[in-house]
């Protein structure tokens, strides 16, 4: 190591010392909270005290060695002297601070502080590492504003490694706080979590019992994997030996495992539950859950519709019972009933998750009875119906232009598969807005289930990018400018668009409105054969008309001066009317008057005789 190297350390080693001074000065409360700022630590965070040419650092790479060299110094003696449980932990809060400022001022590589803090994820137990989890949470927006591409794996890989350490049972609430942070700091299109070669979570295997029933005392427990494999071990001959009687103990717990529903004319009288029946098929379910392309073969799929129809059909009648139970209770009962409901749903139902579940055969009674479990299956159920629906010809046949062929599966669902899938979902979703919240229970899901096929079809099409680049400042002050012209008072024009003409109301032109008014062919008839130069104008018009356009327009105008001209003419040759064929010879009218008019005074000159 060159001399240049060991002074330049040496020189950060005593920044680093008087930053965390000057850190403890600003914050005296030994918090996680505030974060320090580059103004909290003023102008001596760029000031290097040293010798020679310990501050002539010319290689960023070597800067940045000798940077990482002095923080890991100060960082491993803090965690071998100090306990997370001692308020003087503050140190390394402050000091993964200070390393924050110097990535984003990029004096240092920008992913030293994930690679701190991973190490300290490491040394630390899970109850010490809820607290560093405080401290990530409340930096969040800080750590992840700036280079961000060259910190996304380091905190994947942490966080990931926190997660493996985890019980999903123990810690779940721990769980849901790692993943928020994950889900918070990497971008909406990233493609780290996302499965894109369409792997299935096989090695989730769920395991259940099978009881063989035999004539003798003996009983054999079968231990049944959702594969279909058994791995026998024989059981204690315990039911045998606790009664007198085996086959009677036989019998009474076959009694304890059937439900019997009350008479209910929504359901068929005395009928019974088997639960020893309903147990190996509805534990068989997950082995299509965690696989879906089991159904691709025929039987696997026959297998799995009857034992989801049995399931479907048996919580109907689990649901029957209890609201059957419910209703033959006392009003007392009833009364307290609903109080301990009204006290204790919302806590019943944060509670009821669990990771895992348990498959005992003697828990097989009390789960089946309880909602919040009868809801987890039947969510299952419809996300395999939307799987199987996805397979159909007409959705396939949207998918066909999509790139990941991972994802994308050649098996197709025949008309009958397709159909009951639907039935199916169809009841499901009916069952699931029963009881107390239950409509809120499946919209919630619903919304979910819908907004997740716009997923699907993201990952089918081979993620691509959802985010739009940043608006550049030209188009920004464009739009800007563009906006207020829009917005901007208008000078109103002098005679706006469509605006009638009121020059005629000026008292100019009063004395000669008045004039025009007194003109005489304003209110005379004109004469009857005034038309008739028009009519003959309109008739060459039709012969010569190209267009029918043109043919309709001229035959509406003669139409109109014929009617105007035998109106006119109605008052004074109304007896002539007969020689005229529907308006077309019309001249008959005037080519006639001069005869018409002899005859007028004709009948004026003959004198009536007086009396």
């Amino acid at each position: 190591m060159s001399r240049v190297e060991i002074e330049s350390v040496k020189a950060f080693r005593g920044l680093v010392h008087e930053l965390l001074l000057k850190a403890a000065q600003v914050k005296p409360k030994k918090r996680i909270e505030p974060p320090l700022t580059e103004a909290d630590l003023g102008d001596s965070i760029w000031h290097i005290k040293g010798q020679g040419d310990a501050t002539d650092v010319k290689e960023q790479t070597q800067q940045y060695a000798a940077v990482e060299t002095a923080f890991r110094e100060r960082f491993y003696d803090l965690l071998a002297t100090t306990s997370i449980e001692d308020p003087s932990f503050t140190q390394i809060w402050n000091l993964l601070d200070i390393v924050s400022i110097f990535s984003d001022n990029e004096q240092c590589e920008p992913g030293l502080i994930f690679w701190l803090i991973e190490e300290l994820l490491d040394s630390q137990t899970i109850d010490g590492c809820r607290k560093v989890f405080d401290y990530l949470e409340s930096r969040r927006e800080i750590n992840t504003a700036k280079h961000f591409k060259q910190k996304s794996l380091i905190i994947l890989r942490s966080c990931n490694e926190l997660l493996r350490r985890l019980s999903r049972a123990e810690d779940t609430v721990f769980c849901g706080r790692v993943f928020i942070y994950m889900f918070q700091s990497f971008p909406l299109g990233d493609k780290s979590s996302v499965n894109l070669r369409g792997e299935y979570h096989t090695e989730n295997v769920t395991t259940f019992d099978v009881i063989a029933r035999s004539h003798g005392d003996d009983t054999t427990t079968n231990i049944l994997h959702e594969g279909g494999d058994l791995a026998r071990t024989e059981a204690e001959k315990s039911v045998g030996a606790q009664s007198p009687g085996g086959d009677g103990s036989l019998e009474a717990m076959n009694e304890t495992s059937k439900i019997v529903i009350s008479n209910n004319k929504t359901t068929h009288e005395g009928h019974s539950i088997d639960l020893h029946a309903l147990y190996p098929q509805f534990w068989g379910l997950q082995a299509y859950f965690s696989s879906p392309t089991r159904l691709f073969d025929p039987q696997h799929f026959e297998a799995f519709k009857t034992g989801l129809q049995v399931t479907v059909s048996t919580f109907k009648l689990i649901n029957t019972d209890l609201d059957s139970r419910n209703s033959i209770k006392g009003p007392e009962d009833l009364r307290r009933g609903i109080k301990r409901k009204r006290a204790g749903d919302g806590m019943e139902i944060a509670g009821s998750f669990n990771p895992k579940y348990l498959t005992s055969r003697e828990l097989f009674d009390l789960e089946v009875n309880d909602i919040a479990f009868r809801r987890h299956v039947l969510v299952q159920a419809l996300i395999l119906l939307d799987f199987v629906l996805s397979l159909t010809p007409k959705a396939k046949e949207k998918l066909s232009d999509l790139t990941n062929k991972s994802v994308l599966y050649t098996f197709v669902v025949n008309e009958d598969d397709a159909r009951w899938a639907m039935e199916t979902r169809d009841a499901i979703a009916e069952y699931l807005q029963q009881g107390i919240g239950g409509k809120f229970y499946y919209r919630m899901v619903d919304t979910v289930l819908s907004r997740d096929k716009n997923w699907v079809r993201w990952k089918a099409e081979g993620c691509p990018l959802i985010e739009r680049p940043p608006v550049s400042v030209a188009d920004y002050l464009g739009a800007r400018e563009n906006a207020t012209k829009a917005y901007a008072n208008k000078r109103l024009r002098p005679s706006p668009m469509g605006a009638l003409d009121l020059r005629f109301l000026n008292d100019e032109e009063h004395t000669n409105s008045l004039e025009h008014l007194k003109e005489l062919d304003r209110f005379n008839n004109p004469a009857p054969d005034s038309f008739l130069t028009g009519i003959v104008d309109d008739d060459f018009d039709i012969d010569m008309a190209k267009t029918k356009e043109d043919r309709d327009a001229a035959t509406k105008a003669k139409a109109s001066k014929v009617w105007r001209t035998l109106r006119l003419a109605s008052r004074s040759k109304l007896n002539q009317f007969d020689k005229i064929d529907d308006g077309k010879n019309i001249k008959v009218l005037f080519d006639s008057h001069q005869v018409f008019d002899e005859a007028v005074k004709a009948e004026n000159s003959v004198k009536l005789p007086q009396a």
